[in-house]
């Protein structure tokens, strides 16, 4: 080194705040005379004494107490013989109030240049010693004895110092880690994170607190989790020269704050698939939701198979646990034979072009697969147990997967699996757990939705059984109709239509809608459309059918019937434990004749009629018919007015149940006035009427059962209509049969003249006998002749067998033999008593001649 720099170095200033300044050291010096000849500037300081005070002044008189200066000046007088000599000493603290303060003096021996004995003291303050001792004790037990990791950076962010607790964790002696970096003992990006967090506090003085560090010790492969906190060091001067860490191991904290808020999570979403899973009763759909609910919440990729007999519909083919043991499924037996076969109904990924692993190509979804024997799919299915699959090799993106059976009330209905990708952290037993409870609380839907469909399709199967087959056909009516049932998500309700043919070729039209929905209101729609067809037989009014139907209503959900009910009805605890049927229905029944509807309603949507347009061509609007809507069916107690209006022939009668016309979102006169709008054209081919009326609206299908029922009036023609009026006289048996002879023979009906002349004589011959009144006879021409004979007495006839005596009582016994039916009915003025004969070629059952065995029979 060059002598300049060298000599350079040597001498340059070393800054404030060195040890000197805290320890206050001060120095004079004594003459051979015993005085002070020279005072230091630290002397005036620490004695309070300036040097034109103290200059020339023995020391012992000025700094020490009297009762001290005998011993004083013999130590003095022995310094000044050549003896050195340390001590302490008592001085008057600077002040004047009286304090006294003890100095520690070290006196070396001196000479002048007159070779003369001379002394120089340096004179430290005991205070200042004694806290420097305590300040670097407490500092040595604070950085030493400190249960926490304790760094000291200097400016340069090397370990200047380390603790005893640093040094055990990171190994070796603690002073082997001076001059050491973050970057040897932490990975890069951290070394990174926290050299940077180093040198903003030195720049700034800020402090760091709680910053996470995460690095593995030597010799450990488990990360290690750290709190640091940073702060700045300064000098005497507040000049900075290093930063100070702190360091806490948080891995136990960090392992359970994890595991808190693993649980957290789970726990969340457990709940949220509570309010997700099983909102819709429809298998595929409940799969999907739960796959919703656990990708990427849960893992990264998911799938669920069912068992494909379950989807459809083959009860046997589901897997039945019994007890403990290993269940058998369908399609295995004991040990290692392959599962059932099963279709793959959802699939879901966060990530993209990953399968889910396992043997042989992927499966797509809707595709039928079986697992292979001893797979642990397979394995699942057997033994009802989840089970974990961990990643191959280093190929495999998929680390860990998650077989979990589908079981809900014993039954094994399919597999469920969850994997994570690498990156992602691997199932453990708290996931397992979790999957276990996200696949049985999906099982429990899927169940549902199966019981649900399976519900679903039987009341469907029977609500179609009961519905008119084909398109319904009546005398003077084009009728068509609609019935859309309800979709799968939606259960199936009670709406039903019927086409009922009466005597003298009148339709009965009925529609109604039971009020609830699934296989009860299905059952109870059943029951009440074959009242109604019951009913019809009798031939009653429309208000007289209801009021029958009412009671029979009343008593669809009493064991007893409609009396129990009544009964139930007084005693609250009864009634609370039956069941309350109601519907609604209207019932309309058309003359062909006289193009007249009667029509009796019981709480349900009126009848639209639309006329044909007039003779000006203008379109006349749709109008809701004015018939009392009267209660629903099963509430009791209110009698059912009918009305009675003529239509137009060509005119259009709709009937339909509150689908067609309501919804959720649009309300009912919204609907009603939609419909009359969409039926604006009754001139159309009628089923281009019912498409367009469905099409129109906004039906929302789906929501609820659809039935529509339309028919377009055609009376009968004029000259298929003989009517007469015969006067209460025995000739009007002959005239009768003279009318018969006259009008069957201009309709084509030669070969049905001698029955028809055999019965209109013995139905006229009753009238005459029993009956009261003017009588008339009617002859009913359309796909079957038909004979009426009213009078004005309203007692029924009925058929009885003859006794060998009895000169009478065969005339009814004839016309049942010899006609394809009869029957009677009343009237507002009287009875009517009718048969009915095919028409030859028709295909149904003709009349013909009584045989001999028959004639014998009858009349012994």
């Amino acid at each position: 080194m060059p002598r300049e720099t060298w000599h350079d170095s040597l001498w340059h200033s070393s800054p404030p705040g060195s040890i000197y300044d805290y320890i206050k050291v001060a120095s004079f010096s004594i003459g051979p005379d015993g005085l002070i000849d020279q005072w230091s500037l630290r002397a005036e300081e620490l004695f309070g004494l300036p040097a034109a005070q103290a200059v020339g002044r023995d020391p012992v008189d000025a700094f020490m107490p009297p009762e001290l200066r005998a011993g004083a000046h013999r130590r003095v007088a022995e310094i000044l013989d050549g003896k050195e000599w340390t001590g302490l000493i008592p001085f008057r603290v600077p002040g004047g109030d009286g304090t006294h303060g003890v100095a520690e003096i070290y006196v070396m021996p001196t000479q002048t240049e007159a070779a003369e004995r001379a002394a120089l003291c340096v004179v430290v303050d005991v205070r200042a010693l004694r806290r420097i001792e305590s300040d670097l004790a407490a500092s040595q037990a604070i950085f030493g004895q400190s249960p926490f990791g304790f760094l000291l950076f200097g400016t340069d962010l090397t370990v200047q110092r380390a603790n005893r607790r640093f040094a055990t964790v990171f190994g070796g002696a603690a002073t082997r880690h001076r001059g050491r970096t973050v970057h040897d003992y932490l990975p890069r990006h951290e070394a990174d994170r926290m050299t940077e967090a180093l040198r903003r506090v030195l720049e700034t003085g800020d402090s760091v607190t709680d910053l996470r560090i995460t690095g593995a010790p030597p010799g450990s492969r488990d990360d290690r989790h750290w709190s640091i906190n940073l702060y700045r060091l300064h000098g005497g001067t507040g000049r900075p020269i290093g930063v100070a860490g702190i360091g806490t191991d948080v891995t136990r904290r960090h392992l359970a704050a994890r595991e808190a808020a693993g649980v957290r999570r789970n726990l969340a979403l457990l709940n949220e698939a509570g309010h997700r899973i099983g909102n819709s009763l429809d298998l595929e759909t409940t799969a999907r939701e739960l796959l919703d609910v656990t990708v990427p919440g849960f893992c990264d990729l998911a799938s669920v198979d069912l068992y494909q007999g379950l989807l459809l519909g083959d009860e046997d083919r589901a897997a039945k646990l019994r007890g403990p043991g290993v269940p058998s499924l369908p399609g295995q037996g004991p040990g290692r034979a392959p599962s059932a076969p099963l279709r793959r109904v959802a699939f879901a990924s966060a990530v993209s072009d990953i399968a889910l692993p396992g043997q042989g190509a992927p499966v797509a979804v809707g595709e039928v697969h079986r697992y292979p024997a001893g797979s642990p799919g397979a394995l699942a299915l057997r033994t009802a147990r989840p089970g974990l699959i961990e990643g191959g090799g280093p190929e495999d993106l998929v680390q860990s997967t998650l077989v979990v059976p589908l079981v809900a009330h014993d039954t094994v209905v399919g597999l469920a699996r969850f994997s994570r990708t690498k990156g992602s952290e691997p199932f453990g037993e708290r996931d397992r757990a979790v999957a276990v409870e996200l696949a049985a609380r999906a099982a429990v839907c899927i169940d549902n939705a199966r019981l649900y469909r399976r519900e679903h399709e039987r009341a469907l199967i029977l609500q179609r059984s009961l519905l008119p087959p084909g398109d319904p056909e009546a005398a003077g009516l084009d009728i068509a109709c609609r019935y859309l049932p309800g979709n799968a998500a939606t259960e199936v309700g009670g709406d039903w239509f019927d086409v009922i043919e009466l005597p003298g070729h009148r339709t009965a039209l009925v529609v109604g809608d039971v009020m609830g929905r699934g296989l009860r209101a299905a059952v109870a729609m059943g029951e009440l459309r074959t009242a109604v067809r019951t009913l019809a037989l009798l031939d009653l009014e429309p208000a007289e059918v209801l009021t029958a139907l009412d009671e029979i209503a009343r008593g669809l959900g009493a064991p007893g019937g409609s009396q129990q009910a009544s009964r139930a009805a007084l005693h609250s605890r009864d009634a609370d434990r039956s069941e309350v049927y109601l519907a609604t229905c209207v019932y309309a029944v058309y003359d062909p004749v006289t193009r007249r509807c009667t029509i009796a309603n019981a709480g349900h949507m009126p009848p639209v009629v639309v006329e044909p347009a007039g003779e000006d061509g203008v379109a006349r609007p749709a109008v809701l018919l004015e018939v009392p809507p009267g209660m629903p069916l099963g509430v009791g107690g209110e009698p059912f007015e009918e009305v009675e209006v003529e239509l137009a022939e060509g005119a259009l009668l709709a009937l339909y149940t509150d689908g067609l016309v309501e919804s959720r979102d649009h309300p009912l006169d919204e609907g009603l006035r939609g419909l009359r709008a969409a039926l604006t054209d009754p001139a159309r081919p009628l089923e281009e009427v019912c498409d367009h009326v469905l099409n129109t609206l906004d039906t929302r299908h789906g929501e609820d059962d659809i039935a529509l029922l339309m028919a377009r009036v055609q009376g009968l023609p004029t000259d298929a209509v003989g009517d007469w009026q015969l006067p209460r006289e025995a000739r009007s048996v002959g005239r009768a049969r003279e009318l018969a002879r006259t009008k069957l023979p201009a309709w084509g009906l030669e070969g049905l003249l001698d029955t028809t002349e055999l019965l209109v004589s013995e139905l006229v011959t009753n009238a005459l006998r029993y009956g009261e009144g003017e009588i008339r006879l009617r002859l009913l021409l359309d796909r079957t002749l038909v004979c009426e004979v009213w009078d004005g007495n309203l007692a029924q006839p009925r058929r009885r067998r003859a006794r060998d005596t009895d000169e009478g009582g065969r005339g009814l016994q004839l016309v049942g033999l010899m006609s394809a039916g009869w029957g009677t009915r009343r009237t507002h003025r009287g009875k009517t008593v009718w048969f009915e004969l095919p028409l030859p070629g028709g295909g149904e059952r003709e009349a013909a001649g009584l045989s001999a065995e028959q004639l014998l029979d009858m009349y012994g």
